[in-house]
């Protein structure tokens, strides 16, 4: 729940930093002048990134939550086998351990989004944070019927 108000607090200051920029944008091109109109026009560009960039952002969230909510519904979801150091952070060596489990098992059933969806979660844990964000891409792919890329 932390995360989700984490989450939509910086989604909530983005936007409105989104809608500042924009604003001295429009303002910047309503003067009329070429540099007044490039300057605005450039400016504009940085807020419709950074929109796309939450809504694209925005969207893998809430479909890795919905993958997430199917396995719990079918008592599936990845089991915390891992230990822990005494301040609370995740074993390396425990994480590398799952993390071989994972793979073994997603090599098994590479169609399988839900195998993906648990080898994400390894990776997540091993820190390895852009291959667990390619895995839950894999994972929603193939839960919603998609061509996924081989690469």
């Amino acid at each position: 729940m932390r995360a989700k108000i984490t989450y939509l607090i910086t989604a909530a200051v983005l936007v409105v930093f989104f809608v500042l920029v924009g604003g001295r944008a429009v303002a910047m091109m309503k003067l009329g002048t070429p540099l007044g109109i490039g300057l605005g026009t450039a400016a504009l560009i940085i807020p419709l990134i950074g929109v796309w960039f939450l809504w694209k952002n925005t969207e893998f969230v809430r479909k890795a939550n919905k993958l997430a909510a199917t396995l719990d519904a079918e008592g599936a979801l990845p089991v915390d086998e891992l230990r822990r150091t005494p301040a609370g952070r995740i074993d390396r060596d425990s994480a590398d351990e799952v993390f071989a489990k994972r793979r073994v098992e997603t090599e098994d059933n590479p169609d399988d989004w839900r195998s993906w969806f648990r080898l994400a979660v390894a990776y997540q844990d091993a820190r390895d944070t852009p291959r667990a964000r390619r895995a839950m891409q894999r994972a929603i792919a193939l839960h919603d019927g998609k061509p996924v890329r081989t690469d």
